[in-house]
């Protein structure tokens, strides 16, 4: 038995590397969850003509909104807003549809928002398993329900959340859907990703990157389009591994932190010591694979690794980097000895919220 095989058994209670397996047949599901006969509300939504998007969540519930919000600015035809507060924006007004996502459906910030949106005559799709925000779909009018399989960690039910929610895309036209045919090869490919990250299988790029980053601090450079893609590698990393991440988006970070990454030696005793992750997709643009170039070229830390998530297309790009990085934190989660889907503090701050006003 190898040493995974033997933390996996150990460590893993629930099942979380079982979850990521599961990942291309989660979104597959997803892709295809949304449909007129089980939905009747979206031929109503659909003739509305939306101005823009107000997707609402936390955590893991949140991430699937900000790919659609990177999807959007690269093809989509109405700007998305990203919400992870109790309040909404003070510009909202009802022409927004309002997109809530939350696994449990229980969320507390979420919950309070989508009720702000229903005094004011907003028009809120409910995304979750279940929970209070489902039950506020069953007493107004207004609030659309899109139930998705619950039992298992939120974050490890990403492809049913943002599948959720692009399915709905989809059919209001913010995206225009590929063929049935395109989808479905993409979903294969994934599998086949799927397979090659899993380090359980033998020989693992990604339990090899894993093993180089036990002892280093960990930064996280990626492209503009890719914005969701890195803060959901950091959140990954943050949860699954209990390790800090940094993220940096590019052009953004060539005003400002390439300083420090360039300079830091002298002022900067561990800046030697950073790892650096760096993504990009064969759609990235040509003067950001320059900068990107550049940067690499002159950095002083000799720990970095670039990661050309494949892809036929930006949104099959994104979900290649999503197997790559719940590999790669539950690797790291799991040669530090840490159970991948334990989230103690997390739990426990919940537990304060619950006894204090």
């Amino acid at each position: 038995m190898s040493t995974f095989e033997e933390l996996t058994n150990s460590l893993d209670s629930e099942n979380m590397i079982g979850f990521v397996r599961r990942f291309p047949a989660d979104c597959a599901a997803a892709f295809n969850r949304l449909d007129q006969t089980h939905h009747p509300w979206l031929a109503k939504l659909q003739q509305q003509g939306w101005k823009d998007w107000l997707c609402l969540g936390m955590g893991g519930s949140a991430a699937g909104g900000s790919f659609i919000a990177n999807l959007a600015e690269h093809e989509g035809d109405s700007a998305v807003h990203i919400l992870r507060q109790y309040d909404l924006p003070s510009w909202w007004t009802p022409d927004t549809l309002v997109v809530a996502t939350s696994y449990s459906g229980n969320t507390e910030e979420t919950i309070a928002a989508v009720e702000a949106a229903i005094a004011k005559g907003g028009t809120i799709v409910a995304i979750c398993s279940g929970g209070h925000l489902a039950g506020l779909a069953e007493i107004h009018e207004n609030v659309h329900l899109v139930l998705v399989p619950s039992g298992q960690p939120p974050r490890s039910a990403f492809g049913h959340l943002f599948g959720s929610q692009l399915s709905l895309a989809w059919a209001l036209g913010l995206l225009e859907r590929p063929s049935d045919e395109t989808i479905v090869q993409m979903v294969e490919r994934l599998r086949n990703h799927v397979g090659e990250a899993d380090f359980l299988n033998g020989d693992s790029d990604i339990a090899d990157l894993a093993v180089k980053l036990l002892e280093r601090p960990i930064a996280v450079v990626a492209p503009s389009e890719f914005t969701g893609v890195a803060e959901r590698m950091r959140n990954q990393i943050n949860e699954n591994s209990a390790r800090f991440a940094r993220v940096a988006i590019l052009p953004e970070m060539n005003h400002n932190e390439v300083v420090a990454w360039g300079d830091a030696t002298d002022f900067d005793p561990t800046s030697e010591q950073q790892a650096l992750i760096l993504l990009t997709w064969a759609g990235t643009h040509k003067r950001i694979t320059q900068r990107m170039n550049w940067f690499i070229e002159h950095l002083k830390t000799p720990a970095a690794w670039r990661i050309v998530c494949e892809g036929e297309s930006l949104l099959e790009a994104m979900l290649n980097a999503c197997i790559d990085m719940d590999w790669l934190s539950c690797a790291l989660a799991l040669l530090h000895g840490k159970d991948p889907s334990a989230i103690g503090p997390i739990s426990s701050l919940k537990g304060h919220l619950s006894s204090v006003e």
